[in-house]
C-alpha cells in the first residue's frame, strides 16, 4: 500500500485529489494539509511514502517544503503539482529538493496514478512537456552564462526596456552618457542583438526582465 500525503492551499483541490486517489487500488491517503507547516507536523507521526505538493502556496511554498522534507524525511518521494511549468522553478525543485516528479494540475488521474506507482517504486516521472521546458531552460541558462553580462549592463538593459534615452539612463545610474553608449554597444554585441526590440525579447526569454 502506498501512503499519500497531499498539501495544497485550496481545499477543493485536496478533496478532488483525495476522491480520485482513494478509489485506486494500492493507494491510500495518509494525511492532507493546507500549508507546508501543517504538513510537516503531520509527517512527524503519519507514514507517507509519496508527497503531492502544490508549488505556489503562502507562508511556505512548495520548494521550501520540498527542501525540508528531502532533508528531514529523505525516504519520502515528492511529486510537485503546478498550474504551469516554469523552467526555473522546476530546475530548483530538482536540484535543491530532489523531487521525483513534476505534473501539471491539468493532468488526468491515469497519469497521476502511473507517476505515483513509478515513483513509489524508486523511479522518476517527468512528462515530455516538462522535459522540453527543462531543456529550453538549460539552453537559456547556458546562453545567459555565455553572454557574460555585468550587473551594470543588466541595469542598463532594464532601463533601455523602459525606452529611456542615454541621457536619462546616465542620470538614473549617475554615470556619463558616453559610458551608457559604451554599455549599449557591449550589450548588443554580447547578446547578438542589433536593436531594442530584439534585445528586450532576448532579455525576457532569459529571465532578465519580469
Amino acid at each position: 500500500m502506498i501512503n499519500i500525503g497531499i498539501v495544497d492551499d485550496h481545499q477543493i483541490v485536496i478533496e478532488g485529489l483525495a476522491a480520485l486517489l482513494s478509489n485506486q487500488p494500492g493507494i491510500q491517503i495518509a494525511c492532507t494539509a493546507n500549508n507546508g507547516k501543517e504538513m510537516l507536523n503531520h509527517l512527524s507521526d503519519k507514514p507517507v511514502d509519496v508527497l503531492l505538493t502544490d508549488v505556489m502556496m503562502p507562508e511556505m511554498n512548495g520548494l521550501e517544503l520540498a527542501e525540508l522534507v528531502s532533508i528531514i524525511y529523505p525516504n519520502i518521494k515528492i511529486i510537485a503539482l503546478s498550474m504551469n511549468g516554469e523552467g526555473g522553478i522546476i530546475d530548483q525543485l530538482i536540484n535543491k529538493a530532489s523531487i521525483s516528479g513534476y505534473l501539471l494540475k491539468q493532468t488526468n488521474v491515469n497519469e497521476l496514478v502511473t507517476a505515483i506507482h513509478k515513483i513509489a517504486a524508486g523511479g522518476q516521472y517527468f512528462p515530455e512537456p516538462i522535459l522540453d521546458v527543462l531543456a529550453n531552460h538549460v539552453v537559456n541558462k547556458d546562453e545567459l552564462t555565455a553572454a557574460h553580462l555585468t550587473n551594470r549592463e543588466i541595469e542598463v538593459i532594464s532601463l533601455m526596456e523602459k525606452d529611456l534615452s542615454n541621457k536619462q539612463i546616465a542620470d538614473a545610474l549617475n554615470i556619463a552618457v558616453r559610458t551608457v553608449e559604451t554599455h549599449r554597444k557591449n550589450i548588443f554585441r554580447k547578446t547578438g542583438t542589433n536593436n531594442l526590440l530584439s534585445l528586450v525579447k532576448w532579455a525576457y526569454e532569459h529571465r532578465l526582465l519580469n
